[in-house]
């Protein structure tokens, strides 16, 4: 054991009240924002899409496969070293590396949730998929700035709690494009008109894209976070070594041979999450819950029970390390799988839709808040962008591509065996969060790790 990991393990817990006062720093309040505005096109190309494609009579199988248009968040990291090192003329004059990406990546989601919501998937598919294409391009952009700027706003002991607000926002911007397209869509609809009414879902769809207004102001008023200075480079190829082989360079000589360890963690971590999660509003769906009871079951019990795991996750990190929690987390998420299968044979039921939905989310949001604080503590400053967005890309590759065929699995064995199936899914997690932390992974923190200090 290195002395980084003595002189960590013989630091004195930090107090209760030390540790939740982080919460009202600025740096969080912003985190908060922030998160709303990565949070909210992610649900509008994945699970409540597939709500609307659903009632609009679409299969399942073409559902489950037009979730690969998620691949885009696996794929960012070939991206990643443009928006970690290439200015936008004018923008980042204006406003900084961090905030123009940010800004011009909004604005790309801002005009494809537009394109979408003038589209009916009923009469013509091909538009609706090029719009959420657009959507999940735009949303993985923000993702890569977003996620270095909340590494490059705070130390690294704060990280875990930016990574909670960060995580609140976010889950209220999924139950705001979840659970508040439903109400919205419901509200609009026409009493005694056909079953499904596509100007509904255009006028929610419109208020989604007016929504991502709350993350261009956060970004406009915020400050640009302190950054290290970058030499201009002699020529393209050395360009080229510090932009897209030294990052990867950097991860690999600090970890070595456990660096496959570490990237097998993070590849499989949330995989019984996402597999799980493009069949969930199918499932409502198909087992009658009305847009209503959805959208109040996922925006009040939802929203408690995801604040309340995302700010446990971050304190119990910063108390306890993230190693625990993040095993906590994982035996969590993949045990509220289970409740669903459970739910699929039980039946149409309000009461136990609530108890599903707020374990579910209560595991989530104490899984996310870790897992990002152990994504964090691996990431080198120097290369937060690009560092940060492999993490990242890794973390959904496999899990989305496995989601494409979650239709077809369920078409084939039923949403009870399904669930069930995602939840056997998370037993390999386990095993690689104990090995990780035997061998010391996520309580160690690379001397080069340091953000600057909370603004």
């Amino acid at each position: 054991m290195s002395d980084n990991t003595a002189n960590s393990d013989q630091k004195p817990r930090l107090p209760w009240r030390d540790a939740l006062r982080v919460y009202l720093e600025p740096a969080s309040l912003r985190m908060l924002l922030l998160g709303f505005s990565a949070g909210l096109p992610l649900l509008l190309v994945f699970g409540t899409l597939s709500f609307w494609l659903r009632e609009a009579g679409i299969d399942r199988t073409t559902i489950g496969h037009l979730s690969w248009v998620g691949l885009a968040y696996g794929f960012k990291w070939a991206w990643s070293p443009l928006v970690d090192r290439l200015p936008i003329p004018l923008f980042t004059r204006w406003l900084g590396r961090r905030r123009s990406w940010l800004l011009l990546s909004q604005s790309v989601i801002m005009g494809a949730l537009v394109a979408m919501a003038l589209t009916d998937p009923r009469l013509t598919l091909a538009p609706m998929v090029w719009g959420a294409l657009a959507v999940a391009f735009g949303s993985a952009t923000q993702d890569i700035a977003l996620d270095a700027y909340r590494i490059e706003s705070a130390s690294t002991e704060r990280q875990g709690a930016l990574a909670a607000t960060y995580q609140t926002g976010y889950r209220i911007a999924m139950i705001w494009a979840g659970a508040g397209v439903l109400w919205i869509a419901a509200r609009a609809e026409v009493d005694g008109a056909a079953l499904y009414q596509p100007e509904a879902w255009r006028t929610a769809y419109l208020v989604m894209a007016a929504s991502m207004l709350v993350g261009v102001l956060t970004v406009l008023l915020s400050p640009e976070p302190q950054h290290r200075v970058l030499a201009p480079a002699k020529n393209i190829g050395e360009w080229a070594r510090g932009a897209l082989v030294a990052p990867f360079a950097d991860f690999l000589g600090r970890y070595r041979w456990h660096a496959v360890l570490i990237l097998a963690l993070i590849a499989v971590y949330r995989i019984s999450d996402v597999v799980m999660g493009i069949m969930a509003n199918p499932f409502y769906v198909d087992m009658g819950y009305t847009k209503d009871e959805v959208a109040a079951v996922t925006k009040v019990y939802g929203v408690v029970m995801t604040l309340v795991g995302a700010f446990v996750g971050g304190a119990m990190s910063m108390r306890y390390g993230v190693m625990r929690v993040l095993m906590l987390g994982a035996v969590l998420s993949a045990a509220t799988n289970l409740l669903f299968a459970w739910l699929a044979g039980h039946g149409h039921d309000v009461s136990a839709l609530i108890v599903v939905v707020s374990a579910d989310n209560l595991s989530s949001g104490i899984a996310s808040a870790a897992f990002i604080a152990y994504l964090s503590g691996l990431t080198n400053i120097q290369y937060s962008a690009t560092q940060y967005a492999l993490f990242s890309s890794l973390m959904l590759l496999l899990p989305k591509f496995l989601a494409g065929f979650s239709g077809q699995y369920v078409d084939n064995f039923g949403y009870a065996h399904f669930f069930t199936a995602t939840a056997v899914l998370g037993l390999p997690v386990l095993v690689l969060i104990a090995l990780a932390s035997w061998a010391g992974h996520g309580r160690t923190t690379p001397p080069q790790a340091v953000a600057a200090a909370p603004r």
